[in-house]
């Protein structure tokens, strides 16, 4: 059984291969882990002039579901309330979108699938 330690590192492992992906895809990486009131941000990243929020979700397998059953509408709303308080914080004012990527499998094998503006701030 792994603890708590272990899943943090395999976690993180896992956003550090999607940071990379996803620049491989053309995002430049600005931050990562960034804590806010009521959430945490996995990874801020541009897409040209649009700050994008991303989301990371990883399932071993899809036994229990798949990782974009688990952004559910509370979800959605810390990570916009924490998105609201990092622009804040950083005095930003941009455009903006909210991206999820959902991962599955054991590292070095992961099936990886992003979804674009996966939903809006309201």
């Amino acid at each position: 059984m792994t603890g708590p330690r272990d899943a943090r590192a395999r976690g993180a492992a896992i956003e550090r291969r999607v940071a990379a992906w996803l620049e491989a895809r053309g995002l430049t990486a600005v931050a990562a882990n960034q804590h806010a009131k009521g959430g945490e941000l996995d990874l801020v990243m541009r897409d040209g002039e649009t700050l994008v929020f991303v989301e990371v979700r990883h399932r071993a397998d899809s036994r229990h579901g798949h990782p974009l059953e688990t952004v559910t509408a509370t979800k959605q709303r810390r990570l916009v309330r924490a998105a609201r308080f990092y622009l804040q914080r950083n005095r930003l004012s941009c455009p903006c979108r909210f991206d999820v990527v959902a991962v599955t499998g054991q590292p070095p094998e992961l099936d990886i699938q992003w979804v674009v503006n996966a939903f809006e701030a309201t």
